[in-house]
């Protein structure tokens, strides 16, 4: 048996503008969560912004489950883009979740927030992000979000 390591890539963070409800479907509540650009990223495998005209498409299930799918950018310090798609899921006990709903600051070991980032990246330095796999681990605030993402060794 090879028990998989991690390797911590960056931390990021952004502004969030507020939801956009689509409302009740037949798969549970829809809306949009526009991503604001400007955001950082930081870490010693990768540093850069976060670009704007993003959005998390999320849908909350009937049992309460967040299912996150995500679908931005990073602009390095050395120009470079890299597309990333984050789809995940974040839950807890349904008073924890109604506080964040509500825009109270939650602790995130409160709820599970995690997320397989995928990248999409040029070649040159970056292009070992297309070739691993990554987890992220998130913290949702009232008007923002941090995330924190490792590559599966």
């Amino acid at each position: 048996m090879i028990k998989p390591e991690l390797e911590f890539v960056y931390e990021a963070g952004g502004d969030l503008e507020p939801p956009r409800e689509i409302g009740n479907t037949m798969d549970g509540m829809r809306r949009i969560i526009p991503i604001v650009g400007g955001g950082y990223v930081k870490g010693p495998k990768i540093s850069g912004k976060l670009m704007g005209n993003s959005a998390d498409w999320q849908l909350t299930r009937n049992d309460g489950v967040t299912v996150a799918d995500a679908i931005y950018a990073i602009e390095t310090y050395d120009g470079a883009i890299i597309q990333i798609r984050n789809r995940g899921l974040r839950h807890g006990p349904p008073e924890v979740m109604k506080r964040l709903a509500g825009g109270e600051e939650v602790d995130p070991a409160e709820y599970y927030f995690r997320t397989v980032p995928e990248f999409i990246a040029p070649e040159g330095p970056y292009d070992w992000m297309n070739k691993s796999i990554f987890i992220c681990s998130g913290a949702r605030y009232p008007a923002g979000i941090k995330l924190w993402v490792w590559r599966v060794l």
